[in-house]
């Protein structure tokens, strides 16, 4: 069978106008993706080098198959239908290893066309090292590594206007267009580098906030059946689903140098991505919260499962129709359709998403996630919601760890380990401390940013609610909610 590499499948090669800090799965299935499209349907002509945001050395790279790879999308579309395509992708020119290359990596600085950079370094890769110097081959830090090269693209260029960079962060923490510019200005201070070269970069370069949504799985389990269907090897094969958006936050440069609103409504420009960042943690990541404890408690184990199960899927329908939507600052129309995108991505038959794998830290998933919102809801309305409530209930069941003869593990702060470890046992001797172990939980106000428990009738709601899960059962309990 062939390798895949240009020789053996040559055809178009895009100009080299990005920079991408990352080679993941992630951003081949998102970034690269999408520019692969615009290039080939909109003569967008942007390729990509890939920088390795680390100083490791790798014994493999992206150039074994000249930056081609396969792309397999699939899943549910928007009409609940069933779709699987592969695309083969080309806007991945190259691969470089800054440390063991260094010169090839400031040669990006130096190319005029170079124009658009984009990362996805994790949650901890925009940070700061003290110890990092400008006359390191390379900073050990991506921000670091940002700031040499736009340092030496300033001086090569004399500091001129029009060859400022528009720097696109995926990175999944808040605003990182500004944690990023931030911490590449603290490096400008920390290196005294020329006050000059900070107003450069606060002028002429552009810092966009992001947020970024798509679940990819990387290297399928059926890459044999792929293979041969393909007819060559592709050792970076990636699979994803075919949800995706890009929300981006800044000047409109981003937008009509890419051509990127022809990839609309997969691509969003908005003034404020705080609403659509709501929106995601609220319905995409609540909905996964407050699933985990009612559906396992159920006696399922996936969230496909969940979703094939009429009172599960019903109770989280009903939970962000009724209770998570009203209270988020998004035209309504807009959310629906998102929380309907969410549904169809949970059911999609190409993922199994084990329940208890997104089990960890459920107490302060719930703070972020879902408080802000049962809260909400009673301002508005005046009683608390019985299902946001209902899911809190059962989350605190999830934390006994064990149901008649099935046992599970718990994994949070030690905290709330052992504060359960010590109340459920008490409870089980005696029902009538069951409340007294709710009021435990709200109290803790240094976890939720206030005492609850003085949140008139949440403590009695939540208690009714678990009394009924610990009596009854959860599949009763919540086939019982009205």
């Amino acid at each position: 069978m062939q390798r895949l590499n240009r020789h053996n499948f040559p055809g178009a090669h895009y100009s080299e106008r990005v920079i991408q800090f990352g080679e993941g799965n992630f951003l081949r299935a998102f970034v690269d993706w999408q520019l692969d499209w615009l290039n080939a349907h909109c003569g967008t002509d942007a390729g990509v080098v890939v920088v390795r945001p680390r100083n490791r050395a790798v014994a493999t790279s992206l150039n074994q198959q000249d930056g081609l790879y396969t792309t397999l999308i699939r899943g549910l579309n928007e009409k609940g239908e069933q779709v699987s395509e592969t695309r083969l992708i080309r806007s991945l020119n190259r691969e470089i290893q800054p440390a063991q290359q260094f010169e090839a990596f400031l040669a990006l600085a130096r190319a005029p066309q170079m124009r658009f950079v984009f990362s996805n370094t994790t949650e901890a890769g925009i940070t700061f090292a003290a110890q990092d110097r400008l006359t390191d081959q390379a900073a050990s830090t991506f921000p670091g590594k940002l700031t040499q090269l736009l340092w030496a693209r300033f001086e090569h260029f004399a500091g001129a206007a029009d060859k400022g960079w528009l720097i696109v962060p995926c990175e999944l923490i808040d605003h990182n267009g500004d944690a990023l510019r931030a911490a590449v200005l603290r490096y400008i201070s920390h290196w005294q580098l020329p006050p000059a070269f900070a107003a450069w970069v606060d002028d002429c370069c552009v810092f966009y906030n992001t947020l970024v949504d798509r679940i990819v799985t990387g290297y399928p389990g059926d890459a044999e059946a792929i293979t041969a269907r393909l007819g060559y090897e592709d050792r970076y094969l990636v699979a994803a689903e075919v949800y995706s958006q890009f929300v981006i936050q800044g000047p409109e440069d981003l937008a009509r140098e890419l051509q990127l609103d022809r990839l609309a409504p997969a691509v969003k420009r908005v003034k404020d991505i705080t609403p659509y960042k709501a929106q995601k943690v609220a319905i995409l990541n609540g909905a996964h919260t407050a699933m985990v404890p009612v559906a396992f408690l159920a006696g399922l184990d996936s969230v496909g499962e969940a979703m094939d199960d009429p009172a599960i899927a019903g109770f989280i329908a009903a939970l962000l129709r009724d209770e998570v939507i009203p209270v988020l600052n998004l035209p309504r129309e807009e959310l629906i359709a998102f929380a309907q995108a969410v549904e169809r991505r949970f059911r999609n038959p190409f993922i199994h998403h084990a329940l208890l794998a997104i089990a960890l830290n459920g107490m302060t998933k719930f703070r972020t996630r879902l408080l802000p919102q049962l809260l909400l809801a009673q301002q508005q309305t005046g009683e608390w919601p019985v299902r946001l409530t209902f899911a809190f209930a059962a989350l605190l069941a999830f934390y006994q760890g064990e149901q008649g003869d099935r046992h599970w593990p718990l994994q949070d702060d030690e905290q709330w380990l052992h504060y359960f470890a010590q109340q459920w046992p008490a409870v089980r001797q005696n029902p009538n401390t069951l409340e007294q172990l709710v009021h435990g939980v709200l109290s803790n106000s240094q976890h939720w940013g206030e005492d609850l428990t003085q949140r008139p009738g949440l403590v009695a709601a939540i208690s009714q609610h678990l009394h009924t899960i610990t009596v009854h059962g959860m599949r009763a309990a919540v086939t019982q909610l009205r």
